[in-house]
């Protein structure tokens, strides 16, 4: 409960502090298939590119919550850096091939 709390006013400070730094600062939210932590890891590490300030993807909502430079970056962009490390979005699938050579535990179409 304590470490729920911790975490939720720290997204909420870090997006506090981002948008009082810069205009172009974009705070999303989208969907994002997975299964386990080394899901998450592979999630967030393929949004670790420059201007993307923040990413952390919750397991249970199976939501990506992002922060980035909307000058440089757009969701849409990151979406496709997820895909192409291998899981689905809201808007694109992963390619077969890269879905496939992910270990069996973080395979979630059915």
């Amino acid at each position: 409960m304590k470490t729920k709390l911790f975490i939720s006013l720290s997204i909420a400070f870090l997006f506090s502090s981002l948008a009082a730094g810069g205009d172009n600062i974009q705070q999303t939210k989208f969907k994002v298939s997975g299964n386990c932590e080394m899901c998450e890891n592979r999630i967030e590490k393929a949004v670790k590119v420059k201007d993307v300030k923040f990413a952390s993807w919750d397991k249970k909502t199976k939501m990506l919550t992002v922060a980035f430079n909307s000058k440089t970056v757009t969701a849409d962009s990151l979406q496709k850096l997820i895909a192409s490390a291998g899981h689905d979005t809201e808007k694109y699938k992963a390619p077969d091939a890269v879905y496939s050579a992910l270990p069996e535990c973080c395979l979630y179409r059915k």
